[in-house]
C-alpha cells in the first residue's frame, strides 16, 4: 500500500490535498480541495455535513458541487463511501485497506475497526457462486460507551426504544 492509499492524516502523515488530487489524475479546484479537507476532518460524515464544512472552509459551494466531487473521489479511490443499513451514505478518506466499521444503534456513531485476523481474511468466502471477490464489507452493530451507559442506568430503555428507525435489531 502506498502513502496515497492511506488516510492522509493517519499515522501522523499529512499530505497536501492538491498532491492527493493530482496523484489520482484529478483537476485541482478550490471546491474539490475543500470537500477533501472536510471528508478528512470529519470521517464517516454525510454529504450534507461535508457541504457545510466545505462552505465554512471556502465561503461558498453548491451542494451539487459537493455531490459531484464525492462521486468523482469515490470513483477514483480518493474516498470511500459506506452506507450502513438505515443510514444515508457516509464518506471517509481512509482507503486502500480492508477495515470495517462499528455502528452505534443508539446515536449512529461510526468508528473504524481494523480487520480482526491477518490480511483480508473475510475475502475467503465459503461459497463464491462464480464471483471474483475483491472486497467485503463487515459492519459491527452495538452501542457506543455513552449509549451503553444510558441503557444500563435507565431500565425503562429497551433495545428497541433506543434503536434508530430502519436499523437491524
Amino acid at each position: 500500500m502506498n502513502i496515497l492509499q492511506k488516510n492522509m492524516y493517519s499515522e501522523g502523515v499529512h499530505l497536501d490535498v492538491s498532491t492527493i488530487l493530482r496523484a489520482h489524475g484529478l483537476n485541482v479546484t478550490a471546491q474539490r480541495m475543500a470537500v477533501l479537507r472536510a471528508v478528512s476532518a470529519m470521517p464517516h460524515s454525510t454529504a450534507d455535513a461535508i457541504a457545510e464544512e466545505a462552505k465554512i472552509d471556502i465561503g461558498t459551494i453548491s451542494r451539487q458541487s459537493v455531490y459531484d466531487a464525492l462521486s468523482v473521489f469515490t470513483e477514483h479511490g480518493v474516498v470511500r463511501r459506506i452506507q450502513p443499513i438505515g443510514s444515508p451514505a457516509l464518506y471517509e478518506s481512509r482507503v486502500g485497506d480492508n477495515h470495517h466499521h462499528v455502528i452505534c444503534r443508539g446515536c449512529g456513531l461510526v468508528a473504524d475497526v481494523d480487520c480482526a485476523v491477518g490480511h483480508r481474511p473475510c475475502l475467503t468466502a465459503s461459497e463464491t457462486h462464480g464471483f471474483v471477490i475483491d472486497e467485503a464489507e463487515v459492519a459491527y452493530w452495538g452501542y457506543c460507551p455513552t449509549c451503553a451507559t444510558s441503557l444500563g442506568s435507565d431500565s425503562s430503555l429497551s433495545h428497541t426504544s433506543i434503536q434508530k428507525e430502519g436499523q437491524p435489531q
